[in-house]
């Protein structure tokens, strides 16, 4: 891989794409567990006691790196390698970020709000001081309704983003050597689409009789599909399940909804100057309320100004 201009983000975009064809992994393509690592990285963020997030890149070191819900992401880790070794100014919590909402666009999906300028921590030492517990925050795709509005609401979800971001599973797979649950949730996992939604509401799903956790299955255009108990929860509740219809009626509000919630997800944590961005994120996070209906506070600057680096603190 080749070194790029410092603040060349679009060509660190070009890398991605190129590291993204893996004829030995999933389905070929690396694209999925790119998606999985920016969100795991992103998603262990708490309101209350405001730690966690993309910046520091701490799933580097234990034990972020051995949580059992972030198995397998080594590999997305691996395949960053090269582009990190050739691009030494690129923080890895920049890459990580930018390599998941690079891969939604380049498997069909949206565009989506991104900023750079966060940091590394130097150490696991500095990760474990700045971090403190950030275990069990992450979903267990065993569980239901409750559980998913807690993981969420602890960043501060509202129900429409939390629908929106479950339709990531549009993606990749799951591996019984990693998560305990086996399949994919759609005919094509490397084509970002609405179909996830499309199919949740379908009457063909089945407990599959089989010696590992409980899972739906059921079989479309001839392969084999799962679903887990969480993604059965979106159907289950009322107030999911309008928002799992819309989506599958309208792909267009579905990417629409997506980018602005996956933009905030991967956003969170991350320490800047209270403008643009980073304010409507904050904003949007203490009302619960999704960012494209968050009054922009007064001043600070276009709230999208992407690829405008302002370094975030640790």
């Amino acid at each position: 891989m080749s070194a790029v201009k410092e603040g060349d983000y679009d060509g660190i975009r070009d890398q991605v794409r190129k590291i993204m064809k893996q004829p030995g992994y999933d389905d070929g393509s690396a694209g999925p567990v790119l998606v999985r690592l920016a969100w795991h990285a992103s998603g262990n963020f708490s309101l209350v006691e405001h730690t966690g997030g993309s910046n520091g890149a701490g799933m580097r070191f234990p034990p972020e790196s051995v949580d059992p819900a972030n198995a397998g992401l080594h590999h997305a880790i691996s395949f960053c390698l090269p582009i990190q070794a050739a691009n030494p100014w690129l923080s890895h919590a920049d890459l990580w970020t930018l390599a998941g909402i690079t891969a939604i666009e380049a498997m069909g999906g949206p565009k989506i709000p991104w900023e750079p300028g966060r940091t590394d921590y130097s150490t696991a030492e500095a990760a474990a001081d700045h971090r403190g517990d950030i275990s069990e925050r992450l979903p267990d795709g065993a569980l239901g309704a409750d559980h998913i509005r807690e993981i969420f609401g602890r960043m501060g979800f509202s129900d429409r983003e939390i629908v929106a971001l479950s339709g990531a599973h549009a993606l990749g797979r799951c591996h019984e050597d990693r998560s305990g649950f086996e399949g994919q949730w759609v005919v094509n996992p490397i084509r970002f689409s609405n179909q996830y939604f499309k199919l949740l509401l379908r009457d063909i799903w089945k407990p599959r009789e089989w010696s590992g956790p409980f899972q739906y299955e059921a079989t479309v255009a001839g392969t084999k599909l799962m679903m887990l108990p969480t993604d059965m929860a979106l159907v289950q509740d009322a107030k999911f399940k309008q928002w799992v219809e819309k989506y599958a009626a309208d792909q267009d509000l579905f990417f629409k909804d997506f980018a602005m919630a996956f933009g905030k997800l991967i956003e969170l944590g991350v320490d800047r100057d209270d403008t643009g961005f980073a304010q409507l994120v904050k904003k949007s996070a203490r009302e619960g309320i999704p960012l494209d209906q968050t009054s922009r506070p007064s001043g600070g600057g276009c709230p999208f100004a992407g690829g405008q680096k302002r370094d975030a603190k640790l």
